[in-house]
């Protein structure tokens, strides 16, 4: 435990409001993921949200992030992550599992990196991305199997905006999905469990993005978003090195309003200090505008086993009672 390790204030906003939400009670969530600091940009808030009702959220994170550059730059002269930047990543993903009252799991694959140049150099050997289907999703599946999740969110096909590891998180996630439940796939990983519902995070909505720019613009106020909604979206790895290109299309079909969540998120985010700027793209808009005009985080719904209706405000609709 290091000196840094005092609880957040996310974990006694979370505990706040843990009398003014529903029950979920008996209810488990797994979110895949490719790094750490992952989670916390994607789906935190409805994790933390879940929490709060009782239900069980785990995130299952794929690679150590060994191969991230630090993105704070007043981080920049830290020692630390010159060092061992797989020991810090771990430490900054305890603080932030800490605060979104979580668990969480390492599957224990190297990161891939983040390839740039034209043309593009070959992923390093033993990287995540490079693995085959079945070695990649096994650990998952055992996972799957131990946890027995009612709900997998998983990315969509594209990763979100691009990344090797994001797009082998999709597939380990997908795989997983479709193969936990059947006995004589990946024998010696558990009992066989059938998760009942797949879904894609929408973190880039881009409905989510036109609204905050939108309602803005009506106060006369600058938008950080002109480049996210460029129509042309070039590829662009440099001043927006993290910026996604389209993905594929899917579906809003579920909206969860967790938007008194959203500063828990944001303190999860800041605990991944090698990650995060301050000052950077997440924090661009002010937290209690952003609750304001879109309080909601966006899903796709990609497979159900249950019965549900569309539009869905609930990540286990079909599931209660």
């Amino acid at each position: 435990m290091t000196e840094n390790s005092e609880p957040f204030a996310g974990q006694t906003i979370a505990a706040d409001h843990a009398a003014t939400v529903g029950s979920s009670a008996g209810l488990r969530l797994l979110a895949v993921h490719a790094h750490p600091d992952d989670e916390s940009s994607k789906g935190a808030a409805t994790m933390a949200m879940y929490r709060a009702q009782g239900a069980e959220v785990m995130v299952a994170t794929c690679t150590g992030g060994e191969r991230g550059d630090v993105q704070n730059p007043t981080l920049e002269p830290l020692a630390w992550a010159r060092r061992d930047m797989a020991g810090l990543r771990r430490v900054e993903m305890a603080r932030a599992a800490a605060i979104l009252g979580i668990e969480q799991r390492w599957l224990g694959f190297v990161d891939s990196g983040l390839p740039e140049g034209e043309p593009l150099p070959p992923l390093p050997f033993g990287g995540f991305a490079t693995l085959p289907l079945d070695q990649a999703a096994a650990p998952l599946v055992r996972l799957v199997r131990a946890f027995r999740p009612h709900v997998i969110v998983a990315y969509d096909e594209f990763g979100g905006y691009g990344h090797p590891d994001h797009i082998m998180a999709h597939r380990v996630a997908v795989e997983a999905f479709n193969a936990a439940g059947d006995p004589a796939r990946y024998p010696g990983t558990g009992e066989a469990w059938t998760p009942a519902k797949l879904y894609f995070d929408l973190g880039f909505n881009q409905k989510k993005f036109r609204a905050i720019h939108d309602a803005l613009a009506e106060l006369g106020k600058p938008s950080p978003f002109d480049w996210f909604l460029d129509d042309e979206d070039p590829a662009d790895p440099g001043e927006h090195r993290s910026r996604p290109s389209r993905p594929p299309e899917h579906a809003l079909t579920t909206q969860v309003e967790c938007g008194e969540f959203l500063a828990v998120r944001d303190q999860a985010l800041k605990a991944h200090a090698s990650q995060v700027d301050p000052a950077g793209f997440f924090f661009a808009v002010d937290t209690e505008f952003q609750r304001t005009v879109w309080p909601w985080e966006d899903y796709s719904l990609i497979e159900s086993r249950v019965s549900t209706e569309l539009p869905e405000h609930d990540l286990f609709a079909g599931l209660r009672g």
